[in-house]
């Protein structure tokens, strides 16, 4: 089985599952938003957690609007979160996991995903 972080697809086949120009992930590989793996000869190999955070920036930049920089800034932000709660999770007992479990599941959230939250906490 292939973890998360094992680079496998090559370009063209991201950009057809993400449903962009292979070209559109060379851009946002020259500003920065993603940095796949390279192989000797300098193919461009991209893991499954690339290709979330592909999608991620198609949603962001097409069906959102968000330019290069406010996406650079969503994506960091999203990143201190989870260390965040990977950090809080760390430290919690069982009761106040299950707490916030509980409230994590009542709660409704436009942009924050919640399953993974409560998959760092269920870790």
């Amino acid at each position: 089985m292939i973890d998360k972080d094992t680079p496998v697809y090559m370009i063209s086949i991201v950009a057809k599952i993400a449903g962009v120009h292979p070209q559109t992930l060379r851009f946002y590989e020259n500003e920065g938003l993603i940095k796949p793996s390279r192989t000797q000869g300098k193919t461009r190999l991209y893991s499954e957690r690339d290709l979330i955070r592909i999608k991620r920036i198609v949603s962001l930049t097409r069906e959102r609007g968000v330019n290069v920089a406010g996406t650079h800034l969503i994506l960091k932000l999203e990143e201190d979160l989870e260390r965040l709660f990977n950090a809080i999770a760390e430290q919690l007992d069982a009761e106040a996991r299950e707490t916030i479990l509980a409230l994590l599941k009542e709660l409704e959230f436009e942009e924050l995903d919640r399953d993974k939250l409560i998959e760092i906490l269920n870790k």
